[in-house]
């Protein structure tokens, strides 16, 4: 049943282009599909619009459920409703499944007009800048000038400081969770291992393997396996699994004998099922890739120079993926700048996926932020 804090049902939206657009890497798309959707109402002034941004594995179904799938809840649904941090009652919210995706926007699956044949391993690199240039062509085409917030976990809060940079004058408002000015040396070996992972799958066949009817199913899911493992803590896994034994006492053989092991094996094989490789593999190098101040010799206080937003940084104590001290990066340098920056540290022993849950400190945080924010 439907809860009276849901947005309800709710149906994609998608948004076609034929103006092409011209990616960091020097490819270019000639047309494309963005896919999204929206919940509460543009108001007639045009000010209350809220982009989210989604982070690796996300996409464009922030909350509600479908008609024919109810049990398919937005991944967001928890902050986003009427009467929730993220109201719907005041905001108009737009969540878009970014370029190279794999749920309906144009990525490695589409149809390449030059070939006609799935793009596969020749859809061009995408980049957090690119991410954001088609999203600000889909505010142009749904007539909104300048967001009331650019909100985003993770990668979508490289997106979201991304915009306040590209279009300084569009963003009132940008809110980043568990983000990080650029990836580490170690988050980048974390995805080049996945990647590789998915590389050397038999099954990848250079890219294409859409033409021989197979997908790099066992590459996937290692690669899943291991990004899982840096999105927990070590506290929430032990508290969840331990060292707890399926059968009550070792087996000795190379069979799922922990409960860890099952786990991550879970979901390492629901992930193979639905998520698209090559779009893994083009997300965690715009990952890789993203960093602001590498043009201003590593000085990111000078390259947030360009931004006017007001930001909101929240953190969580056991992330260790985007651990709090990244966070206090961003803060220290829009200080720097003397931008107006209020920044949480959140008591959590969920580690990075704590900013997909209802943690009731969280929330109130989000909450409070949102209801006195300046449009």
């Amino acid at each position: 049943m439907i809860q009276p804090s849901s947005v309800g049902i709710v149906a994609p939206q998608s948004a076609h282009f034929d103006q092409p657009l011209t990616l960091r890497s020097g490819g270019v798309l000639p047309a494309y599909d963005l896919v999204y959707e929206t919940y509460g109402t543009l108001n007639a002034d045009r000010n209350n619009a809220v982009l989210v941004c989604h982070a690796l594995s996300g996409s464009h179904h922030v909350a509600g459920c479908y008609a024919d799938a109810p049990d398919n809840i937005g991944w967001w649904d928890n902050l986003v409703g009427p009467g929730k941090p993220l109201d719907t009652r005041r905001y108009f919210v737009i969540g878009v499944n970014n370029l190279g995706g794999c749920h309906g926007t144009t990525g490695p699956r589409s149809i390449n007009p030059a070939t006609g044949k799935r793009w596969g391993a020749g859809f061009p690199f995408v980049t957090v800048e690119d991410w954001v240039e088609a999203q600000a062509r889909l505010a142009d085409r749904l007539g909104i000038e300048r967001f009331a917030a650019v909100l985003g976990g993770s990668l979508g809060g490289m997106q979201a400081i991304s915009w306040s940079l590209q279009y300084p004058e569009r963003v009132a408002n940008v809110v980043a969770v568990a983000s990080a000015p650029m990836l580490t040396a170690q988050n980048i070996a974390f995805n080049e291992v996945a990647r590789q992972a998915i590389l050397t799958d038999p099954e990848f066949h250079g890219g294409n393997y859409y033409e021989h009817g197979v997908v790099p199913a066992r590459g996937l899911k290692l690669a899943r396996m291991l990004g899982h493992i840096t999105y927990l803590s070590d506290d929430s896994l032990g508290e969840k699994f331990g060292r707890s034994l399926r059968h009550g006492k070792a087996m000795y053989n190379y069979g799922v004998e922990f409960e860890i092991e099952s786990y991550l094996r879970y979901q390492g094989d629901k992930f193979a099922g639905h998520f698209d490789a090559n779009t893994y593999l083009l997300t965690t190098k715009a990952l890789d890739y993203f960093d602001p101040a590498f043009d201003h010799d590593g000085n990111l206080a000078a390259a947030l120079a360009k931004s006017s937003a007001d930001f909101l940084i929240v953190s969580f104590t056991t992330d260790w993926r985007f651990a709090p001290a990244r966070s206090r990066e961003i803060v220290y340098a829009l200080l720097h700048n003397r931008r107006k920056v209020s920044y949480a540290e959140i008591e959590s022993t969920a580690g990075h996926d704590s900013f997909l849950l209802d943690d009731t400190h969280y929330h109130a945080v989000l909450s409070s932020y949102f209801k006195r924010m300046k449009v």
